[in-house]
């Protein structure tokens, strides 16, 4: 990985942050204390992750038992791949954001993915959950001047360095994009993901 590619990394790490940062509405006067702003990549990063997790949680909790082997067509994921898919990127991805490694059953590592999105709900669900717990855990190790830092990224057996601030930006873009998965595959049952739900009045 080139220094001039890992510097480009880091600094879309930087306008990421700033047009976050920039998009966040004042908080109003009188309606309890100010937020910090983040003044740091990690900091919001860790703030970006907590809302996503919820909106993958959400989603993958709101659809129904029967429909997890759902898919659109016979070469697309089902719900029950996604799921399992999820907790698998999400050790992928957070393992390399500091020191901290997560922990999994042997049949989780060992077991094929197209058995593992056949497991019932219960079982894909508090796999994504502990995934997400451990990511939570691995996101409080992350460092602004150790993002350039160079980690060894391992994909079907294939290993290659690649920028901290690689894997971050990778693990977000991820998570984003299983969700858009998940939610289109929701209104093709005739469910509304749950953020698209009206709001309650007064709120």
């Amino acid at each position: 990985m080139g220094t001039a590619r890992t510097a480009c990394l880091v600094s879309l790490c930087a306008a990421v942050m700033t047009a976050t940062m920039a998009a966040e509405p004042a908080q109003p006067r009188g309606r309890g204390p100010a937020v910090p702003a983040c003044t740091t990549i990690a900091c919001d990063v860790q703030g970006d992750w907590e809302r996503t997790k919820t909106l993958v949680l959400g989603l993958v909790n709101a659809m129904p038992d029967d429909k997890f082997g759902y898919k659109p067509t016979p070469a697309q994921q089902s719900i029950g791949f996604i799921a399992q898919h999820l907790a698998n990127d999400n050790y992928f991805f957070c393992n390399n954001f500091g020191t901290m490694k997560g922990t999994r059953a042997a049949a989780d590592t060992t077991t094929a993915d197209s058995v593992k999105a056949t497991w019932p709900k219960e079982t894909l669900v508090s796999q994504l959950k502990a995934s997400i717990a451990f990511c939570e855990q691995a996101l409080g190790q992350l460092d602004d001047t150790k993002l350039a830092d160079q980690v060894t990224m391992t994909f079907r057996g294939q290993s290659r360095q690649a920028p901290r601030a690689q894997m971050v930006l990778g693990h977000a873009l991820d998570m984003a994009d299983h969700y858009s998965q998940i939610a289109n595959y929701m209104r093709l049952n005739n469910l509304i993901p749950p953020t698209a739900l009206p709001r309650p009045t007064g709120r």
